[in-house]
């Protein structure tokens, strides 16, 4: 009875974050069923941990943190890693132009084409603070690196993805064909 009176709120809060730890996954991983996995491993670990989350306001930040754990795991036992060769033909390539990017889900899914072309690790950053709105000191917790090292890779995350959506303008506007004015 009192483990049920401590515990009770724990579950319904916990299973409220899986479509937020959805979301990150898949945008560490762009992967539909292995974000679905890590989801499903972060909360059942979750729950098996539950006795450690000391503070119910910092439970999305917790069940990152161990998300995090999950992917690092992940990572570990997959080790194959791609070619920077590989990655520059990519980058490179006409098929990511603004230009077949002209409706709004084209333009998301351009952004979230740079965004993978990111490093893992500017990627992780990228979409804690930006787009999950972490703080700094949540994300350096989350992710168990210092905060200058959270603020470098930010910085760097956007300057990379400034730098692909840019390329990606600039490949757009040497496409289109010059308009002539006629009077």
């Amino acid at each position: 009875m009192i483990r049920r009176v401590l515990f009770g709120p724990f579950r319904p809060g916990i299973e409220s974050l899986r479509p937020v730890l959805y979301r990150i996954a898949y945008s560490w991983c762009h992967d539909p069923t292995l974000a679905d996995d890590l989801a499903q491993d972060t909360l059942s670990k979750a729950w098996t941990q539950r006795a450690q989350l000391r503070e119910a306001s910092a439970m999305k930040a917790w069940a990152v943190a161990i998300m995090h754990r999950c992917w690092m795991d992940h990572l570990r036992t997959r080790r194959d890693f791609d070619s920077l060769d590989d990655w520059q033909e990519t980058i490179e390539s006409a098929s990511d132009s603004p230009e077949t990017c002209c409706d709004r889900e084209q333009i998301v899914a351009c952004v979230r084409a740079a965004v993978a072309r990111l490093p893992l690790g500017q990627r992780q950053v990228l979409t804690l603070v930006d787009l999950e709105e972490f703080g700094y000191a949540e994300v350096a917790r989350i992710l168990d690196i210092p905060v200058g090292t959270v603020m470098s890779r930010l910085s760097r995350a956007r300057a990379g993805l400034r730098a692909i959506l840019d390329r990606a303008m600039r490949q757009q506007t040497a496409d289109r064909p010059a308009l002539r004015r006629v009077k």
